[in-house]
Formats: C-alpha cells, structure tokens, sequence
C-alpha cells in the first residue's frame, strides 16, 4: 500500500508499506532531489509514524529520481532550517535510535547531507554503475556538517575518511564497497533484488532479536554524542557562511 507523507499530489518524500514489517521510503524531489524544507518536514513526519509503530522491523530508503539519490542541502533555503538544523538531528538522532534495521539503496548521486543521511542508516547497498557518493563541503571553504565528520569514520577509518572529505571528491560505488563506505557494489540490475531479499529475510525476524542486535552493536560501535554533531555544525556552518559571508577557511586552533 502506497502513502503519501503529505497532502500534495506529489510529494517529495512519499513511502511504500510492503508488509506490517516492512516499510520503504522513497526521496521523490527531482530534478536533483536536493534536501529542501519540504523533504525534511514529510521525512521528520515519517519517520515519526515508523518510530510509533512496533511492528515494523525494516525500512528501505530510496529514490524515485534515477540519476540522484540526494544531491546535497538546499544551501538557497538554509535560513528556512533553523539555527543549528534541529529537526535534521532530531529525526536522525530517532532513526539511529530505532528498534527497526534501515538501509539505503543507492542508485545515483547522494553528496553532503545525501551522504550524511545515508552514514546514519545502519546498511548500505550501492549500484555498480550508477551509485556516486562524496562529501562536497570543503570546496566552498565548510565541513561537513549534519553529522559526516563523526559518522564516515566510523565506516571507513579515519583516513579514508580524511582522504573523502578534504578532497571533496565524487568516488564510485566499486570505491566506497572497498573503503567500507557501502556494504556492496552490486550490478544495477541485481540491486532492487538484493535489497528486497534482505528486507524480507529480516522482516521474517524476531523483533526484539533485531533490537538488541542494533542496541548491542551501538554499544562496541557508539554513536556520536549530540554535543559533538552540535559543535561541528556550528564551526563555519553553511547557515554562518552565507549570512556572514564565511568566504575564507575555517580558523586555524593554535597548537
């Protein structure tokens, strides 16, 4: 059963409910399925809904726009996020939180936030020939900021992690299944067929097994503090950088 995450006839975030278990979530913001007002506020509700729901036990995320996952924040609207992107951390800070496995399935760009959103979700699966995933930030002088310096890490090692953001550079889906970034680089054609073998094996599971699984594993493999994600969105953040006019680098600690 298909629902909408809002009233609108076509909304930027809408969601498919395969079974009681088994939810999917679909970015649909084209052309460049950027991360605008809109997504964030049909995401935060959604994501709403699934924490409230005991049955589910899996969400896929995805994207109904072929060649874009999520290109990266709608820097042209940043005032419209609030200081310090509160319902960003909010809703982020649920997911990693919640009972339920999630997983990204990537076919096209997801860049910045896009990428961030995905190094929050407990799996990734990434098509071969289309999946192109980067940390753009530092090519206009600001760093990662909704939680990518803290979580890329935790993925690929620090410095891999160092070699993706101070470089801002795309890397391809073989790349980021070698870093660890992505679990697998698989055929574009074989990726809607891994993915939903996944999500129907671990819905066919005991939920409080699932549970304890994601809660155990964040207990060797913490979570970043939200003190830490505050500090760094905070330090030359996209918001400071275009109101003030933060057009140099960010200021050097005297050591």
């Amino acid at each position: 059963m298909t629902e909408s995450a809002t009233g609108m006839s076509r909304p930027p975030v809408h969601t498919l409910r395969s079974s009681p278990a088994y939810w999917r979530v679909t970015f649909d913001n084209p052309p460049l399925n950027l991360y605008d007002p809109e997504v964030e506020s049909a995401l935060a509700g959604i994501v709403d809904r699934l924490i409230d729901d005991p049955e589910v036990k899996v969400v896929v995320f995805d994207s109904a726009v072929p060649d874009f996952f999520m290109a990266h924040l709608n820097l042209g609207r940043i005032e419209e996020f609030g200081e310090g992107m509160p319902t960003w951390f909010a809703l982020i800070d649920k997911l990693v939180r919640a009972p339920f496995i999630t997983v990204g399935s990537i076919r096209g760009r997801a860049r910045g936030i896009g990428n961030e959103l995905l190094a929050a979700l407990d799996v990734r699966f990434a098509a071969k020939e289309t999946a192109v995933l980067g940390q753009l930030e530092i090519g206009t002088a600001i760093i990662p900021g909704c939680g990518g310096m803290q979580r890329l890490p935790r993925l690929t090692g620090r410095a891999r992690a160092l070699e993706i953001i101070a470089s801002g550079e795309d890397y391809d889906a073989d790349t980021a299944g070698l870093y660890g970034w992505v679990n697998r680089s698989v055929p574009d054609a074989e990726l809607d067929a891994l993915v939903e073998r996944f999500a129907q094996r671990i819905a066919s599971f005991d939920a409080e097994a699932l549970a304890a699984v994601k809660e155990i594993l964040d207990e060797q493999y913490p979570q970043p503090s939200a003190e830490s994600l505050a500090v760094t969105n905070a330090r030359c953040s996209p918001a400071r950088r275009f109101r003030n006019g933060c057009a140099g680098p960010l200021r050097r600690r005297r050591r």
